[in-house]
């Protein structure tokens, strides 16, 4: 964890790292803890290029989550419903039409219900294997029984082939489904009056990238083969469509280099900005990345003098705001932080519960008790649009605390716990809230809930 206080990419608590497939045919045992990340600017961002599409493939209801991972690498996979971006991804991607495209990609994937597709082929592809096992098993016994070792041989042949024609069978499906998402991809970019030819550059750079490179295959060329006729196949029909040179918006490209910005700084400091941005060091990102990598060195009161710079020339901005009360709330200026979080807030137009919940946490650093009341509402408000935001019911129970309401600071607590899925220590304190709250209010009854509803745990 860093120092600072709100950092705008905070690491969640170990205890609460979300637990997902890399792939839908991995196993439990195969899970990997993803080092999941928070930021209201980058997922704002990353839902703008989201949302039409999921309207074009007819998804806008479902609920759909975007999940941020932590990692340098260039990866983008579905799993259940949730979207995972690597920060890496968004990095890498110089305009905002590659990482769309790929995003496309994606949902196509999810528009096609692949997930569930390539776990009943997975099951197939462990029955081929079982059945040529015990058929390979019983020629062999016949084999030696019978003292025939050709026989013999041939059952062990039987047997140590089953598994390569299960996964032959398995890769043959999974490059179907690619070709199928690929298609998809190109239908969505087309409904929304998008170029499809950031997709097939990502796609290059990324093959270029592997052909050439010393490192480990990247994880999306592994979990998304592109052969040579794939890409040639995709290239043709991408270029049918009539916004094939089409270019970004230029404020939607600005708002894409300030999120690549933001994870430069916090990635790798003023030196990884000043790399991405050498070909403009004194454009708007570089500044902004330059103004949060001179906060992260420990240099609040610079770092204040840069952002309000950029403020002042684009002061209808959110993010600059928000970035500002980070700096303020490293500068223990807690009422003046929250002040600029409200204008962040006032301004942002995803409605991000983040942010919103910011501004009570700077009201609770405050230690004004008069503002607890107003600061309870704020991180209520919230989290009704973000339950997940684990950092937001710490600060909710110190102010209920604040105010003597220690029931309702006990309740706090057990919520955090339940979203953190920690159900024993989630009962454990709503058990406690109970026997401060009075029965039959909203609180007892919300504590009540906590402590009866089954919890399904995975196999």
């Amino acid at each position: 964890m860093r120092r600072y206080r709100h950092p705008a990419l905070a690491w969640l608590a170990a205890g609460a790292l979300l637990l997902v497939p890399p792939a839908a045919a991995q196993t439990a045992k195969d899970k990997a803890r993803l080092p999941i990340v928070r930021d209201a600017e980058i997922e704002s961002l990353i839902t703008s290029y989201v949302k039409p599409l999921l309207a074009a493939a007819g998804l806008s209801r479902s609920g759909i989550q975007i999940v941020l991972v932590n990692e340098p690498s260039f990866n983008a996979f579905v799993s259940g419903r949730r979207i995972f971006v690597n920060t890496g991804a968004i990095m890498s991607s110089d305009t905002p039409n590659e990482i769309t495209g790929v995003l496309a990609h994606e949902i196509g994937h999810l528009a096609g219900h692949h997930q569930e597709r390539v776990r009943e082929q997975l099951e197939r592809a462990q029955t081929i294997a079982i059945v040529a096992g015990l058929l390979g098993a019983g020629v062999a016994a016949a084999g030696a029984a019978t003292g025939n070792s050709q026989v013999a041989r041939l059952g062990g042949g039987i047997f140590g082939s089953g598994g390569g024609v299960a996964m032959r069978s398995l890769f043959h499906y999974q490059r179907g489904e690619e070709l199928t998402a690929d298609r998809a991809a190109l239908t969505y970019l087309r409904k929304t009056g998008q170029s499809p030819a950031g997709l097939l550059r990502s796609f290059e750079n990324l093959m270029r990238n592997n052909m050439f490179s010393a490192a480990p295959t990247s994880a999306y060329i592994s979990s998304h083969p592109l052969p040579q006729d794939r890409l040639s196949l995709l290239e043709t029909a991408a270029r049918e469509s009539p916004y094939f040179n089409k270019t970004d918006d230029p404020r939607t490209q600005l708002l894409h280099d300030l999120a690549r910005a933001k994870i430069a700084a916090y990635g790798g400091g003023a030196i990884e900005v000043r790399r991405l941005f050498n070909k403009d060091p004194r454009g708007i990102p570089a500044r902004y990345g330059d103004a949060i990598a001179t906060q992260l060195n420990g240099s609040p009161r610079e770092a204040l003098q840069k952002i309000d710079a950029l403020v002042a020339g684009d002061p209808g901005l959110p993010w600059f705001h928000e970035v500002r009360g980070e700096i303020l709330m490293e500068a223990g200026r807690a009422d003046e932080a929250a002040s600029a979080f409200a204008k962040a807030a006032s301004l942002d137009g995803s409605d991000s519960g983040l942010l919103e919940a910011e501004v009570g946490q700077a009201m609770v650093t405050s230690g004004d008790k008069s503002k607890m009341k107003e600061a309870i509402a704020r991180i209520r408000k919230g989290l009704r649009d973000d339950p997940a935001n684990a950092s937001a019911y710490r600060f909710l129970a110190m102010a209920y605390g604040a105010i003597g309401d220690v029931g309702g600071a006990e309740l706090a607590t057990a919520e955090g716990y339940w979203q953190g899925g920690a159900f024993t220590q989630a009962r454990i304190f709503a058990a406690r809230a109970q026997q401060k709250l009075k029965p039959g209010t909203p609180q007892w009854r919300q504590a009540q809930d906590i402590l009866t509803t089954p919890v399904h745990k995975p196999d």
